[in-house]
């Protein structure tokens, strides 16, 4: 413990940080979990917004509902894996690699910035996933996965 200017005592920043942390990690791993999992959903809810989506950003044209219903299930199992803390180095990896690529062949509509104002929070959730890779061995609450 530390005495500050008052003479009262207060938490050591150590401490502090280690009782606060695996909260705020927990919070990131659910809130890109949202984003995900709503993202996956969209390629079994309308699986031809999902051809589209490959299609303009990612130049991949042609691409049937049985594909996109495929990458679907690749994608559940990831979010699902990465929500529970499963392998992850693997999973918050993929997450982080898998958002980053949308969000930089999304590069495009940046240059309309205020026609396409929802795209820029694509950047700070990508902060987020970096920074959930980062400390992905202090993310233990709620999490199966080993530390």
């Amino acid at each position: 413990m530390q005495m500050n200017l008052f003479n009262q005592s207060t938490p050591d920043v150590s401490d502090t940080i280690k009782n606060r942390l695996p909260m705020a990690l927990l919070a990131l791993r659910i809130g890109i979990f949202i984003v995900m999992f709503v993202w996956t959903l969209d390629k079994f809810v309308n699986p031809a917004h999902g051809m589209k989506v490959f299609e303009y950003f990612y130049g991949v044209g042609g691409l049937s509902e049985i594909i996109i219903y495929g990458v679907g299930i690749a994608q559940l199992l990831l979010v699902i894996a990465f929500v529970a803390g499963l392998a992850k180095r693997l999973t918050y990896g993929l997450i982080f690699l898998m958002h980053g690529g949308s969000t930089l062949a999304s590069f495009p509509v940046y240059i309309d910035a205020f026609n396409n104002l929802l795209f820029f929070a694509a950047w700070p959730m990508w902060a987020a996933c970096f920074a959930l890779y980062l400390l992905r061995d202090a993310d233990t609450l709620l999490s199966v996965g080993k530390p």
